[in-house]
């Protein structure tokens, strides 16, 4: 069985329903450019344009490389092809429970800790001072992390381990401005320290009412091993210079005045971002809180390697200093 032939149609017809479809795609495709066009739109950063705020444009207005573009300058490096409005530069160490991800508890300060599980014992101590408006971190140099676990503040800790590194390495890379911005004051303590005249909340109250942006609690020791500027004093409840000066060219200038000890340092939130990046803060914004005051017990707390890159660290830190200052001299 044969198909059916279809009529042919009239020459002049066809030529004509071929013009008909040929210009009916291209009103189609140029109804999509112009769609594609006005959907397309491209975000300038107000910096362009100080006195306007953020502008958009058509790519239409715009020549081909321009469009897709997205440029924020105000969003932190690296991100300034961001929309706006979706970047947040900081973030925190809130614990967030697993459902909902509501956080449990939003604290107002920040103890962190370098230890190790000899000695737990006055490590629960120096908790013990420190309310539930902290939030507690732990720097485990020896790698033991759940041995931990007997103390019931321990449930709520963050604990991080890395074996054999100093309290300056964890700060240095757990402890990011923009991750404590939301802390008002950072402890960064060791754990050789008796606490029993020391209580956080009453510290925190002389600090601020003194202004200090960088402190540290006054130190006493069985063993004398402590600077005259950290010393505790009678009748004061702050000190920001040494009693009697000695080896000082300068008595506003370190040792004399102008520092703390790495041993027991307290920063405001806008100190730890100077601190961070090793930049010094006037000397008049630093001071020993004599009122709440600490011991230094001198515990071999840390392994033989490990003392030995703190001080291999601070040599180069001295060293890098000395450089900047230099530097600086040639500037100006």
């Amino acid at each position: 069985m044969r198909a059916p032939k279809c009529k042919k149609l009239p020459e002049s017809l066809s030529l004509l329903i071929t013009l008909f479809s040929i210009l009916l795609g291209f009103f189609i495709g140029l109804s999509v450019t112009r769609l594609y066009k006005v959907q397309t739109t491209t975000f300038y950063s107000a910096s362009k344009s100080p006195n306007s705020g953020l502008q958009f444009a058509s790519s239409s207005e715009n020549n081909e490389s321009e469009s897709h573009k997205i440029y924020v300058a105000t969003n932190p490096h690296g991100a300034e092809r961001l929309p706006p409005g979706i970047v947040k530069t900081q973030s925190d160490l809130f614990l967030r429970g697993c459902v909902g991800n509501e956080t449990l508890r939003k604290q107002k300060y920040l103890l962190a800790l370098a230890v190790g599980i000899q000695q737990k014992i006055i490590v629960d101590k120096i908790v013990s001072k420190f309310s539930e408006n902290f939030t507690i971190i732990l720097f485990h140099y020896d790698g033991k992390t759940s041995e931990w676990d007997q103390f019931e503040w321990s449930q709520r800790a963050i604990h991080i381990s890395a074996p054999e590194q100093t309290k300056w390495w964890y700060a240095k890379r757990f402890l990011h401005p923009d991750i404590v911005a939301l802390y008002e004051y950072i402890f960064i303590w060791d754990e050789d320290l008796g606490v029993e005249n020391f209580k956080a909340e009453e510290y925190i109250k002389l600090v601020k009412k003194y202004d200090l942006e960088i402190s540290q609690p006054a130190v006493i020791s069985e063993r004398g091993l402590i600077w005259k500027m950290t010393q505790k004093r009678k009748d004061v409840e702050i000190h920001r210079r040494a009693e009697r000066h000695y080896n000082c060219t300068n008595p506003s200038l370190p040792p004399c005045a102008g520092f703390v000890e790495i041993m027991a340092p307290v920063f405001s939130r806008n100190a730890w971002k100077c601190v961070w990046n090793m930049i010094q803060k006037p000397e008049e914004k630093i001071g020993v809180v004599d009122a709440q005051w600490i011991e230094h017990m001198v515990l071999p707390t840390l392994t033989h390697q490990v003392r030995e890159r703190s001080f291999a660290e601070w040599a180069e830190f001295e060293k890098r200093m000395k450089a900047a200052e230099e530097e600086a001299v040639d500037h100006y």
